[in-house]
């Protein structure tokens, strides 16, 4: 992956913030141009519009998820719990890119991030579940992934080891796995 200019990146973590305190839709070129003390064409520069914008914050979580479903999709035969440990882990590292997706569903709706991850879920519970799941099955898996993700958010104060602990087991006892 490219790393990004000084410039691009100061743009980024300003956007971010920006995006963070007012929303993706609230926030123009202008106002992320200001707080940095750039021109608005010095913005354009680097990017061409919001969207833009917005498809560089989640680039990385985006390019690192597709490389975690691939090397276990390639490996045949995973452990349930080493892939619940890493989606954990990798959600956890993310989490202020999931909390933009959570904020602005709608926007990311709009540049295809939905069906993206709901692309991953189906391949992550084909991992953990086979490919031919009964309805419990993939009932279950929906609600370990969405649990696990969501208790990278839910719970900012516990301390990741002891969070990662009790969100993975808790994950492997609604798929009905062995601790």
């Amino acid at each position: 992956m490219e790393r990004p200019s000084d410039t691009k990146r100061r743009i980024l973590d300003v956007a971010r913030e920006l995006f963070a305190e007012k929303g993706v839709q609230r926030t123009s070129l202008q106002e992320i141009a200001d707080r940095l003390g750039i021109t608005k064409p010095a913005l354009y520069y680097h990017f061409t519009s919001r969207d833009e914008l917005v498809r560089s914050i989640v680039a990385p979580l985006i390019e690192e998820g597709e490389a975690f479903l691939a090397r276990h999709e390639a490996a045949g035969t995973v452990s349930p719990r080493a892939l619940l440990e890493e989606y954990f882990d990798f959600h956890y590292r993310h989490r202020g890119q999931i909390m933009l997706v959570f904020t602005e569903l709608t926007t990311l709706a709009e540049l295809g991030f939905v069906e993206l991850v709901l692309n991953w879920r189906g391949r992550l519970a084909t991992l953990l579940v086979g490919p031919d799941p009964t309805l419990d099955q993939s009932v279950r898996a929906v609600i370990a992934l969405g649990g696990l993700q969501d208790c990278t958010i839910q719970f900012p104060e516990v301390p990741m080891d002891d969070l990662r602990a009790a969100a993975v087991d808790g994950a492997c006892v609604t798929l009905g796995l062995a601790g």
